[in-house]
Formats: structure tokens, C-alpha cells, sequence
């Protein structure tokens, strides 16, 4: 029979062992959070959740405002492109439904403050419909930057791949594990695509319609033609890289000229502007009466829209295709 000294020992040691256990537990937990976190790209990640392929794959494509089958799931093609192509993930209707409901808000607010009721219209429209459109505007134009930087180094490991005899899925495969997002998760969708019955032709073009940068155009049509008339994949794919690479370089070298008249239009279209914030900090007074005059509002407008004018002018001539 056990002493009370012995019951003592033996709760002390499940003490210690229920702490080990606790520590244990929380340390385990802690590492897989960081082991998932170093993962390299989105589409990983969905697959370290221990959810089936084929699953992960329609998780990806729907949360891109796209069917399980890869093509535009909305009637309206040009704006499910441009919320795929932007990068943005989640429920398109949430994404539209979130700046609708802050533009009534603002436009509320501000009829209750006593503005116009055709100003807090305006702004409301402004934040519902525009904002969104511009918002997806400069996500896409980011990402397929983005994605014009990672496409040569991809080109160049599918190469690599291919000349160590393996076959073009697993190259493929191979740029989905080891690139970063977006160029990893676009290339892992290729993957699964091809996996799942696709040609690996037919699995680029989509590529192409997800992202928009023409330079997967280029490649769609360098397998179409590889597929048909046969050739040298291999040395097709490393030149396409090098033409990418050299187009780049371009485009590095046009910014870096024309970077003194983007920085002119920007000193030239802000200087009205802050001159007449500061003033008006300073001296609420300085302009007196002039703003009951009737005539001060069209004048705004008109040189207004001069100014705009002038500034896309300007746009023009510092940014264009190449």
C-alpha cells in the first residue's frame, strides 16, 4: 500500500510530465505555424493543409473569380479578367459589396455634415464603382511585373531541367516548388492542370489568360508550334528567356531615362496644389470674398481640366509601350 510520501512523488511526477507533454505540444504547434509560414508561395501553403489536390487546385481557381474548369465564371469576361488578373483572392461580389458599403457611408456622412447632396452622390459613386476598377488596375499592372521579373529565371530552371532529361511536367513542377508567388502558384495551377488532363499547351494558354502578360503569349504559341512542327524545346525556351531578359533591361533603361519628366510632371502638378493648402493653412483669409463670385467655379473647372490635360500629356510622353 502506498505511503503519502509515495502518492506525493507520483503526483509530483505526472506534474512533470503533464508540463512536458504542454511544452511539447506548443512547441510542435508553434513549428509547423513556422515551418508554413517559410513556405514559399499560396498554392504550398493550400496543399501543407493535407487537403486533395484536385481540391486545392478548384480552391485556387475559385477564390480567382474563375469556374473549377479554369475559364471566366461572371457573363461580365472584362471585368472577371481584370479582378483574375489583379491577383486578389476572395469572393469578387465581397470585394464590390465592401467598397459599395464604404461609399454609402462616406456619401451619408456626408450629406449629414451638410454636404451637397450631389457631391456625397458623386463620392459615392467615386468609392463604389472607381475605386475598385483602380484599386484592380494597380494590383494587376504590380503583378505582372512582378511576374515579367520572376518568368526568365522560370524559363531558365525549366531549361535546366530539361537538359538533366526530365520530362516537361515535372520541370513544370519543379518551377511550382521553387518559385515565389505569383509566378509559383501560377506554374503549380499549370501543373495540376496537366496533371489532371490538360495539354500542356492548352493548361499555357489559360496561364496566359490568368495573368495577361504577353510574354506567356509568346510562350503558348513557342509550345503550339514545338507541339506541331516539332523542334528543339530546350533551345526555344532559352532563347525566349533571353529575348525576355533583354526586354527588361529596356524597359529598365526607358524609366531611367524618362525618369526626369515623370518627376517634372509630378513637381509641376503638385506645386498649385500645395501652394494653395499652405496658404489657406496660413491665412484662411487671403483669398477674402472671391469665392462668392459666380464666376470662380467655372474658371476652376476650365483651368482645371487645362491642368489634367497638360498632366496626360505628359503621361504620354514618359510612359509607353515597349
Amino acid at each position: 500500500m502506498l505511503t503519502g510520501q509515495t502518492l506525493l512523488y507520483v503526483v509530483y511526477v505526472l506534474v512533470a510530465a503533464a508540463a512536458i507533454l504542454a511544452i511539447e505540444a506548443f512547441y510542435l504547434s508553434f513549428a509547423r505555424r513556422r515551418a508554413r509560414s517559410g513556405i514559399i508561395n499560396r498554392r504550398l501553403k493550400r496543399l501543407a493543409e493535407d487537403a486533395p489536390a484536385e481540391e486545392t487546385l478548384k480552391g485556387l481557381l475559385r477564390e480567382r473569380g474563375l469556374s473549377e474548369t479554369g475559364d471566366f465564371a461572371f457573363g461580365a469576361v472584362a471585368l472577371n479578367r481584370l479582378y483574375t488578373q489583379s491577383g486578389v483572392t476572395g469572393n469578387p461580389i465581397a470585394f464590390l459589396a465592401v467598397f459599395a458599403a464604404i461609399g454609402a457611408v462616406t456619401g451619408l456622412g456626408m450629406r449629414i455634415f451638410a454636404f451637397s447632396s450631389i457631391l456625397s452622390f458623386l463620392t459615392f459613386l467615386f468609392i463604389a464603382f472607381a475605386l475598385p476598377w483602380l484599386h484592380l488596375k494597380r494590383k494587376r499592372k504590380k503583378r505582372i511585373t512582378r511576374f515579367e521579373r520572376q518568368l526568365p529565371d522560370a524559363l531558365d530552371m525549366i531549361v535546366r531541367s530539361l537538359r538533366a532529361g526530365h520530362p516537361t511536367t515535372v520541370a513544370v513542377g519543379l518551377v511550382s516548388r521553387e518559385m515565389p508567388d505569383p509566378l509559383g502558384t501560377e506554374f503549380g495551377i499549370v501543373s495540376d492542370e496537366i496533371t489532371f488532363g490538360l495539354s500542356l499547351e492548352q493548361a499555357v494558354r489559360k496561364l496566359a489568360e490568368r495573368v495577361g502578360f504577353e510574354g506567356l503569349n509568346l510562350l503558348a504559341v513557342s509550345l503550339s508550334i514545338q507541339a506541331k512542327t516539332g523542334g528543339n524545346l530546350t533551345e526555344i525556351l532559352a532563347n525566349l528567356s533571353k529575348v525576355l531578359r533583354e526586354r527588361w533591361k529596356m524597359r529598365l533603361k526607358i524609366r531611367a531615362l524618362s525618369a526626369e519628366g515623370r518627376v517634372s510632371a509630378w513637381m509641376i502638378s503638385g506645386f498649385p496644389l500645395v501652394m494653395f493648402g499652405l496658404l489657406m493653412l496660413i491665412t484662411p483669409s487671403y483669398y477674402g470674398d472671391i469665392w462668392d463670385n459666380p464666376a470662380v467655379m467655372p474658371t476652376l473647372v476650365i483651368f482645371g481640366g487645362w491642368a489634367l490635360l497638360g498632366d496626360f500629356i505628359m503621361y504620354r510622353m514618359v510612359n509607353f509601350d515597349y
